[in-house]
C-alpha cells in the first residue's frame, strides 16, 4: 500500500469520524477521533477473533505499511508544520527556556515513566514485553498535541503566556521525540 493509499484512507476516516461526532457525539473534534478511533480499532481486533480472515486482511494491511516512509518522511513533517502556524515567534522567544526545559527533559522523563509503567503493567497481566520495546513505545507516546488542551484554556479566558508556553512545548518535543525514539 503506497503513501497515497494510506493517506486516502486517513483522510476518509477522519471525515467520517469528526461529521460523526459533530452530528452524533458532540466532543471536542480531537477527543471525539480518538474515541471512535480507539472504538474501531478494538471492533477489528474482537471481529478479527471470530473471523480469521478478517483477522488476516488487518494484519496484512498494517504490515504492508512502510510506517517510517508514512509517518517520519510524511505526516510528521505536515504536522510540524501545523503546529508552527500557530507560534508567535515574539512571544515564543520571551518563553524559550521553559519550553526548552519542558520539551527535552519533559519529554525524556516522560518517555521513561511511560515505558517503565507499561513494561510493569504488562508483566502484571503477564504479557511479557521487552523493556526497551516499552520505552520505544513511551517515546512515541510522551510527545503532547495540545490541540484539545488549548481549546479550554481559550474558552476560559488563561493567560497568553502559559498558552504560548504550551504551543511552544507542543511543537518542539515532538522533534525531541523522534530524536529518543531513533
Amino acid at each position: 500500500m503506497g503513501i497515497f493509499d494510506i493517506i486516502a484512507i486517513l483522510i476518509t476516516l477522519a471525515a467520517v469520524f469528526s461529521y460523526l461526532n459533530h452530528k452524533l457525539i458532540r466532543l471536542p473534534t480531537t477527543i471525539g477521533l480518538m474515541v471512535m478511533s480507539l472504538v474501531l480499532s478494538l471492533v477489528v481486533v474482537l471481529v478479527g477473533k471470530q473471523h480469521p480472515t478478517i483477522d488476516q486482511v488487518a494484519h496484512d494491511l498494517v504490515f504492508s505499511i512502510d510506517f517510517n516512509q508514512a509517518l517520519m518522511q510524511g505526516m510528521l513533517g505536515f504536522l510540524l508544520f501545523a503546529g508552527a502556524l500557530h507560534v508567535n515567534i515574539n512571544d515564543l522567544s520571551k518563553q524559550k527556556f521553559v519550553i526548552g526545559i519542558l520539551a527535552t527533559l519533559g519529554v525524556v522523563a516522560s518517555t521513561f515513566i511511560t515505558g517503565t509503567l507499561t513494561y510493569y503493567m504488562l508483566q502484571l497481566i503477564q504479557l511479557p514485553v521487552s523493556y526497551k520495546y516499552c520505552l520505544i513505545f513511551g517515546a512515541l507516546i510522551s510527545p503532547t498535541d495540545p490541540i484539545a488542551v488549548l481549546g479550554i484554556l481559550k474558552s476560559l479566558g488563561a493567560p497568553k503566556s502559559l498558552e504560548t508556553k504550551i504551543t511552544g512545548e507542543s511543537l518542539f518535543n515532538d522533534g525531541v521525540g523522534v530524536v529518543v525514539f531513533l
